[in-house]
């Protein structure tokens, strides 16, 4: 003699609608106790720099701008990767913090790499523009 469960269900059938109605209002309860907020925290840990040389190859700008700064770069304590793309006179590079970076020491770590960076442009071929750093990607207004 085995357990039937659909069989007991059909049997029992004021049992089952109770038991099925009692799941729905819980499940409807519970989703209204869920937290809810218009703009979540929440810590973006990536940062744009963007390097311009009018005239340079792109080849160029891998060599003698891109490198420099993305060896620079490695330097910061929470580091991940850098991501770049080159173009003729165009240098793109997509930095990653490490996903265990503390929320609290993101904007510390994009401060030593605006100063990084800026050491760095003093040291860059003649006629490059920037780099240019953009962090401020969680900002909605």
């Amino acid at each position: 003699m085995s357990l039937n469960l659909s069989a007991l269900a059909v049997r029992e059938r004021s049992i089952t609608v109770f038991l099925i109605f009692l799941i729905a209002v819980a499940g409807t309860l519970a989703f209204f106790q869920l937290g809810r907020a218009e703009d979540p925290p929440f810590t973006v840990k990536q940062l744009t720099v963007i390097t311009a040389w009018p005239g340079a190859t792109a080849q160029e700008m891998q060599d003698q701008v891109a490198e420099p700064l993305e060896k620079r770069l490695q330097e910061l304590k929470w580091y991940d990767r850098t991501e770049t793309y080159t173009r003729p006179g165009l240098a793109f590079t997509m930095v990653s913090l490490v996903d265990r970076t503390p929320p609290s020491q993101v904007q510390e770590e994009f401060y030593q790499a605006r100063k990084k960076l800026q050491d760095e442009a003093l040291k860059l071929p003649a006629g490059v523009i920037g780099p240019m750093v953009n962090d401020e990607f969680s900002d909605v207004t």
